[in-house]
């Protein structure tokens, strides 16, 4: 502990440029701050500072050391800092978007709960399918699906997801169940707000572009079509689950299901994550998973 007290005595003599501010700065006297650089350079072998009676200034061995010496204790004052964050309350706003199914169904009623948890807190919901730019249009968090592209972005994954081709009893009156990618053209593929589906072969990601005589931008409606017998449909586990475990649905190409999908928690990258954002997506980790299954 000696060597730390010695260069954070160091630290402030170059960072306030006299022994004296130094010494105050750490509450101690000023020999008591000279006597701790000079047992450091000491143990260093070189001297670090430059005295007269005017000034002090830095030698070249003593910028060097600063330079380094410096982002530790910055380090240290981070992690206080961390800390304090850590204890404190959400405060502010906490500004949120989402794909608007999900967001309803899923992420809505945790949000309302943790506000219970946090009624200080304000939060604003925006429920949308198309990809905002978090840092340009003002949002601490964004709930994403499916695999991720590229970004600077934190992201955090908060539970799995899987898509299922799925058909009904009737639909496969009409048409044999697909065994091989090669025959969804041979099928009614019934298009979400994608012009492909996404599966794996041979341990590689492969997208199959889907043609079909049904479209629409939402996913319940594409849920119903494919209840109703008019073609297949990739749709995610949240919505096919309960059907398919009530027989009103049929899953085909389950060898070729794609596994790396998840949904996942998105926010700026901060040096100091703020305390809303932190403890929500806690929240959400915690939460979630259960809340899709049940």
């Amino acid at each position: 502990m000696q060597r730390w007290d010695r260069i954070e005595a160091f630290i402030e003599v170059a960072r306030l440029g006299t022994f004296s501010a130094a010494a105050r700065h750490l509450k101690v006297s000023t020999s008591h701050v000279s006597r701790s650089i000079g047992q450091l350079e000491s143990q260093l072998g070189t001297t670090l500072l430059y005295r007269t009676t005017r000034q002090t200034r830095l030698t070249d061995a003593g910028s060097l050391y600063y330079r380094h010496c410096r982002h530790l204790f910055d380090g240290f004052r981070e992690a206080e800092e961390a800390i304090v964050d850590f204890q404190s309350r959400p405060k502010g706003t906490l500004r949120l978007t989402c794909a608007t199914t999900f967001g309803e169904r899923y992420i809505a009623p945790l949000v309302n709960d943790f506000q219970c948890l946090h009624p200080q807190l304000e939060v604003d919901m925006h429920f949308t399918n198309r990809q905002v730019e978090l840092i340009e249009e003002g949002f601490d968090v964004a709930i994403r699906m499916g695999v991720l592209r590229d970004s600077s972005l934190i992201a955090r994954r908060l539970c799995e997801r899987r898509e299922y081709v799925v058909g009904s009893p009737a639909y496969f009156e009409r048409a044999a169940p697909p065994h091989s990618l090669a025959e969804l053209p041979h099928h009614n593929c019934l298009r979400g707000s994608r012009d492909s589906w996404l599966f794996e072969v041979n341990g590689q990601r492969r997208e199959i572009r889907i043609e079909g005589r049904w479209r629409a931008n939402s996913g319940p409606a594409l849920l119903d079509a494919v209840l109703k017998g008019l073609g297949l449909a990739q749709l995610p586990d949240y919505y096919v689950a309960p059907h398919l475990a009530q027989g009103q649905l049929v899953s085909v190409l389950d060898a070729y299901q794609f596994t790396d999908t998840a949904v996942w928690a998105i926010y700026p990258r901060h040096r100091h994550l703020s305390p809303k954002v932190r403890q929500f997506v806690d929240f959400l980790v915690a939460r979630l998973p259960d809340t899709l299954q049940a």
